[in-house]
């Protein structure tokens, strides 16, 4: 059994993701901004969320929505400026909660001065600052490395007769992470928003940063199907998660550490074991590398039981837990597994061990919505529409109302409402004590009151075709037996574990304050957490 010890901010907060084009729009132009977050946070503060990620608000052209910056010390217009971001900053502290800003390194936009420099001619002093590469002795491209959006990485640069490397849009061009200008000038980046007291980084596809450098072909995927996104034909081996990435990381980390209470999030889509690598050792890795394992997993109990248990089991010493159900480069959580499921979702996020990571609009049920073809706006919806790999669905608006366009904005939205805005939004479920966000309130509370639930032990304790159950417990505290039925019909509890408990919360509202024990049937779509007494 765990025992209560000093635990940092980010070990027992909530994290909540803003993608800010679609949270509240404040001027009228249709577009989420930080004026729109700030008039929102006493919503997140109720809410019971400690700590905001922030999606990209540099200056950008916006080829892929901020993910493409120009200025890394800078607000695009769109958003605001630098003096909205600092009262957003204060009025964020002022709630005792803390901000993650979203930060990416690997590549620029081909606006940025840097990049307009280094294509004006080989001889510029910035020339190596991107990936530059003649051609094959056949004239093509330098090697079959593909973008994620589609086609070659290479871009042809008529005017210095070279090709440049793009690991995802061509006006996207990757920094050559093994320059040291280069990397100072990122540190010295990150250390400009350091200084204004942001409390955290959540760092766009880390292990992306460094390249082969003898620039090998990456080997074919056995795997590869036609359906799938392109880039998948090949086996990103040499194109990304090398080696000398973690150096890079332990470097920032250095700069994080020279600050009071930091940390750092890495968006790492790589097998467990790699991604337990980039945890470091001596605590000189990321804090976090993002854990993306609820969301590759088939909705099942088993497999998810296994998928935490091999989860847990892998993490090195000191390493602590994170989870996430939902993104904004994936189809939202009421898409994947339904409506029903969504409140049995609610429960797992929050009472598994570790860092939960929420994404805005999950906590409505919000679904993904059907964009047509001619409204696309993700350049990687629009670079391979045969393959409905559109992100746009799960990008749409926050619904805080039965008005018009959900009351986001009083303009048509950069991308359209959900059609089930007037029964699925803000204002109708807080009147509401048994909808979704008013589950989720209470989990958090829940959650906020007990230290088993933030730091304990996980040990899974039962599971059938249909139930997953689990206890968290820590040392002098409370303990709670958490069991979750995946399907939409009862199943019974017939686990070993010896226990007695009270329903504490329950997902449908409908076993509070009931005795339960081995035997007992759950309802169809419900998650009671039960709180164990001595026996």
């Amino acid at each position: 059994m765990c025992e209560k010890k000093q635990f940092k901010w980010w070990q027992g907060t909530i994290i909540y993701q803003i993608y800010p084009r679609s949270f509240f729009d404040s001027n009228q132009d249709g577009i989420g901004d930080l004026n729109g977050i700030i008039s929102k946070l006493d919503y997140l503060s109720l809410l019971g969320i400690e700590s905001i990620w922030l999606s990209p608000v540099y200056p950008s052209p916006m080829a892929d929505f901020g993910y493409d910056i120009s200025d890394y010390c800078g607000i695009d217009p769109l958003f605001g400026n630098l003096s909205d971001f600092d009262r957003l900053l204060s009025e964020i502290h002022s709630r005792n909660m803390k901000l993650i800003l979203d930060f990416v390194p690997n590549h620029t936009s081909d606006q940025h001065p840097w990049f307009l420099a280094s294509k004006s001619s080989r001889q510029d002093p910035k020339r190596d600052w991107y990936i530059w590469q003649d051609a094959s002795p056949d004239g093509g491209v330098p090697n079959n490395w593909l973008a994620m959006f589609g086609g070659s990485a290479w871009e042809w640069d008529a005017h210095t007769q070279q090709y440049y490397y793009h690991g995802f849009l061509s006006a996207q061009p990757d920094l050559n992470w093994r320059n040291p200008e280069v990397q100072q000038a990122m540190f010295d980046s990150m250390k400009f928003w350091l200084d204004k007291g942001v409390d955290g980084f959540r760092v766009d596809v880390i292990w992306h940063l460094i390249k082969d450098a003898l620039l090998r072909d990456n080997p074919e995927n056995p795997q590869y199907k036609p359906h799938m996104a392109t880039y998948n034909r090949f086996l990103p081996l040499n194109s990304t998660d090398q080696p000398e990435v973690h150096e890079l990381i332990s470097k920032m980390r250095v700069l994080l550490d020279g600050y009071q209470d930091r940390m750092m999030i890495g968006e790492i889509y790589l097998p467990l074991q790699k991604l337990m690598a980039y945890y470091g050792t001596d605590n000189n890795g990321v804090h976090m590398p993002f854990n993306f394992t609820l969301l590759e997993t088939p909705w099942e109990p088993a497999t998810i039981g296994l998928a935490i248990d091999q989860y847990e089991s892998a993490l090195p010493e000191g390493g602590w837990p994170n989870w996430v159900l939902g993104n904004h480069d994936q189809r939202r959580i009421a898409s994947r597994i339904g409506p029903e499921q969504s409140r049995v979702a609610a429960v797992l996020l929050l009472t598994l061990r570790g860092t939960p990571t929420m994404y805005y609009g999950d906590e409505l049920g919000m679904e993904d919505v059907l964009i047509p073809f001619d409204e696309i706006q993700d350049p990687q919806g629009l670079n391979m529409p045969d393959k409905n790999l559109s992100r746009d669905p799960a990008r749409t608006p926050m619904q805080w109302n039965e008005y018009a366009f959900s009351g986001f904005s009083e303009v048509k939205p950069w991308l359209r409402v959900a059609e089930d805005y007037k029964e699925k939004n803000v204002e109708l479920q807080s009147q509401n004590p048994d909808s979704l966000l008013n589950l989720y309130k209470r989990i958090i509370h829940l959650r906020m009151e007990s230290d088993a639930l933030r730091y304990g032990t996980y040990r899974t304790v039962f599971t059938s075709e249909q139930i997953l159950a689990y206890t968290r417990e820590i040392k002098d505290g409370n303990s709670y037996l958490i069991v979750l039925n995946f399907s939409h019909a009862p199943a019974q509890f017939k686990s070993n574990f010896q226990f007695q408990g009270e329903v504490v919360l329950s997902a449908n509202n409908k076993a509070i304050d009931n005795k339960f024990k081995t035997g007992d049937i759950v309802a169809a779509n419900e998650a009671i957490i039960v709180e164990l007494k001595d026996i």
